[in-house]
C-alpha cells in the first residue's frame, strides 16, 4: 500500500482534518499517524476535548473540499453522522459514513467519496486509521459509476 497520495509527480497532497470534542481524540490519532507515513494533514479542528458545535469546523473543510481547494478531507465525530449530513450540504461533497475497511473501499471505488466520515465512538482508533488509509488510497472507478455519480445532487 503506498504511503502518500499525489495530485502530480512533484505535488504532494494536503488532507483537511476536522472533529468535534467527541472526535478529538481519534482526530489527534489519525493526525500523528498518517504524519508520521508522510501524509501532510491539515488540522481544522477542535483543538480540545471541550464541547463544540461540529458545523462550526466541518463547515469550513467541505467548502474548501466543494472548491476543489483540497481533493479530499476527514471529518469525525460520535456518530459520524452529524459531520457527514454537514459535509453533504456541498454540491460537489460526497461525503461518505465507514465505519469498516470494505465501506471505505466501495465509497471511494463506486460512489467517488471525496470526505470520509468517522464514529468515534463506535471503532478503534487502529480501526479508524486502517479505514482511513483504504480511503485515501482507493481509487474511484467511474465507468458504470459515473452516471449514478451524475445523479446524486439535485437539479
Amino acid at each position: 500500500m503506498m504511503n502518500l497520495i499525489n495530485r502530480n509527480d512533484n505535488e504532494l497532497k494536503y488532507i483537511p482534518i476536522a472533529s468535534d470534542h467527541a472526535g478529538f481524540e481519534l482526530k489527534e490519532y489519525i493526525r500523528e499517524h498518517l504524519s508520521q507515513l508522510g501524509y501532510m494533514l491539515v488540522d481544522k479542528g477542535t483543538y480540545s476535548s471541550e464541547s463544540v458545535d461540529y458545523p462550526d469546523f466541518v463547515h469550513p473543510l467541505s467548502k474548501q473540499v466543494n472548491d476543489g481547494y483540497y481533493e479530499m478531507g476527514i471529518v469525525i465525530c460520535g456518530s459520524g453522522n452529524g459531520v457527514a449530513m454537514v459535509a453533504n450540504k456541498y454540491p460537489n461533497v460526497r461525503c461518505a459514513l465507514c465505519w469498516n475497511e470494505d465501506i471505505a473501499k466501495l465509497a471511494r471505488n463506486h460512489n467517488n467519496a471525496n470526505i470520509i466520515s468517522l464514529p468515534a465512538r463506535f471503532i478503534t482508533k487502529e480501526l479508524a486509521l486502517n479505514i482511513v488509509l483504504m480511503f485515501l488510497n482507493s481509487e474511484y472507478e467511474a465507468g458504470r459509476h459515473q452516471i449514478r455519480v451524475e445523479k446524486i445532487n439535485i437539479k
